[in-house]
């Protein structure tokens, strides 16, 4: 039984090694002055709400869907869009492109599968918090593109 003094000795010298990582005044507040970047305003809500992003659509699950989407100042402007013919076709704002992220995201409006310029007025909303435009048919359940929003 000569291990128990080793494994007791190695505990010993790593719990050492860890009381050493921590100084007596690790828990005061740091003095050191803060840089310019840190002191910078962090965006705004309405500079959240305002900012632009824009994605190229893709068709998925068998569809055709394609053209631009761009989300800025309060709208969603699609341009050069077609898509294949559905029942009951919507934009929505969401975090990805399956029926979950439907769900989760936000209805926008019913959209017309051949009018290539269409706007949508989207008030008050954080698009920083949405990742994807897509074209969903409610009726049907199903996503027929979507558009990556960067």
């Amino acid at each position: 039984m000569r291990r128990t003094p080793a494994i007791a000795t190695a505990l010993l010298a790593l719990g050492l090694a860890l009381a050493g990582c921590s100084s007596p005044g690790a828990m005061e507040k740091d003095s050191t002055p803060m840089s310019e970047e840190s002191m910078a305003p962090s965006a705004s809500a309405d500079d959240m709400m305002m900012a632009k992003v824009s994605g190229k659509f893709e068709g998925l699950n068998g569809k055709a869907v394609s053209g631009d989407a761009t989300v800025e100042d309060g709208k969603v402007v699609l341009s050069g869009f077609s898509s294949d013919e559905g029942p009951d076709l919507h934009v929505y704002l969401t975090n990805g492109t399956d029926e979950a992220a439907v769900g989760e995201g936000m209805l926008v409006d019913a959209v017309a599968f051949d009018q290539e310029s269409q706007t949508f007025m989207i008030d008050d909303v954080d698009v920083s918090k949405y990742s994807y435009v897509v074209i969903h048919c409610d009726k049907a359940k199903a996503v027929f593109g979507a558009a990556k929003l960067s």
